[in-house]
């Protein structure tokens, strides 16, 4: 008995030792899990409190860097413009600027040209990167984009040289011929000569500032705020009036037909002004005895109707490298051409705008030697469309019949002019 009770007493306290050894075992694990290491340290850093969330409010790209240079955080803009590839800050002056900052603490900034990603064109991206440190391990880069403002300071710059440019060219003239009328005051005739030439540069002048203005006007004006549905009909007929003088003095045919009764919804002094300048291109670049169309129709499409207003001559047309070129501001494909026209280069230019300004868009056709033809699409009036498909078949106002089948046949161009005697 006492045998057995020792033997029992023996077991019972090596199974107490063993629970006590294994809760002390599962304790000690339990602490080693939860005490951080040098490697958590690197690799879970934590970003202070509510710079995440300023971090996703701000327009610039932004990256957020370890002390192992591996991205912590990177918002959708820096993806976007490549910054972040792979987990990794992709640019590598970016990357030497941050250890940089890592090492001093002190606040940098370049700007660069980037490489655009998807492009073989080499087009370069131009971005402003502000590096900052954020605490004591984490570094701060900050990605502004400063492409678009780049191009149109660029423009700003092309504009006024340009304008500067123009307006050099009737203010020289002005002076010498006022030089020449002082020198030839003796001679009746020179003087009248030299008055009459003054006469033209001054009209260039008074052209060329009159279409700056309209020029502002139209990139600066909302044209659907002061909106109304214009006659197309009205406006043909002021567009043929305003040539009439010129086209006369050439002996050039003015023909205007097409759908009858179409309106479109927009600014009517904008779009008198469009149409005015599309015909008085094609008359002024048209040679004598040819002949000018004008011609509208409705076409249907799936964003609903549009009106077309197509402007075709018998000119010297266009070539395939300048058509690309046309509507930019003072470019003409003759320069010789137009300067003896009064032209400014700035009468497409203010097309494209008002066609895009109310929704539609300006397009061309030409050959050279052959003709041009000019297309300007314009969104339909809803209300005239709504009465033409209450009443089909008759003007809305006049109640005279018209044609209000859809018609989506291209323009022809017309034939090359004839040698007339």
């Amino acid at each position: 008995m006492d045998v057995n009770a020792a033997v029992a007493a023996a077991a019972a306290i090596a199974g107490v030792l063993t629970g006590v050894i294994a809760m002390l075992a599962f304790r000690w694990s339990e602490r080693e899990l939860k005490r951080p290491t040098r490697t958590s340290l690197h690799t879970d850093p934590v970003l202070p409190p509510g710079v995440d969330t300023v971090l996703s409010v701000l327009r610039s790209s932004a990256v957020v860097l370890d002390e192992a240079d591996a991205v912590v955080k990177a918002s959708s803009a820096a993806y976007a413009l490549g910054l972040v590839r792979g987990g990794r800050l992709s640019v590598e002056p970016m990357l030497q600027m941050a250890r940089d900052t890592r090492r001093d603490g002190e606040i940098r900034q370049v700007e660069l040209d980037l490489p655009r990603r998807g492009t073989g064109r080499g087009e370069a991206l131009a971005v402003s990167a502000r590096v900052a440190p954020l605490g004591s391990r984490l570094v701060l880069l900050l990605v502004e984009d400063l492409t678009e403002a780049r191009r149109i300071e660029a423009v700003r710059r092309d504009f006024v040289a340009n304008v500067s440019h123009e307006l050099k060219t009737p203010v020289g003239a002005l002076s010498l011929l006022s030089e020449a009328v002082m020198d030839a005051s003796d001679d009746p005739e020179a003087v009248e000569r030299f008055a009459g030439r003054m006469q033209i540069e001054a009209t260039r002048l008074t052209n060329l500032v009159q279409e700056l203005i309209d020029l502002s006007r139209v990139q600066n004006d909302d044209p659907l705020e002061d909106a109304e549905p214009v006659r197309v009909d009205e406006l043909v007929a002021e567009a043929v009036d305003r040539c009439r003088h010129a086209a006369g003095a050439k002996q050039i045919t003015m023909a205007s037909g097409g759908t009858a009764g179409l309106r479109v919804w927009g600014h009517r002094g904008q779009l008198a002004a469009a149409l005015g300048n599309l015909v008085e291109n094609a008359v002024n670049y048209s040679p004598a005895r040819t002949r000018v169309g004008i011609a509208a129709r409705r076409v249907v499409g799936p964003g609903g109707d549009s009106i077309e207003i197509a402007v075709t001559d018998q000119g010297i047309g266009i070539s395939d490298k300048d058509k690309e070129r046309i509507f930019e501001r003072f470019y003409r494909v003759d320069p010789a051409r137009s300067r003896a026209t009064g032209g400014t280069g700035l009468g497409l230019a203010i097309v494209k705008h008002v066609a895009a300004s109310h929704g539609g868009e300006v397009t061309v056709w030409s050959s050279e030697g052959q003709g041009s033809t000019f297309t300007l699409r314009l969104p339909e009036a809803g209300a005239a469309r709504d009465r033409a498909h209450e009443h089909p078949g008759h003007d809305d106002e006049t109640g005279q019949s018209r044609d209000v089948s859809p018609d989506t046949t291209p323009y022809e161009p017309l034939p090359a002019p004839e040698v007339l005697p």
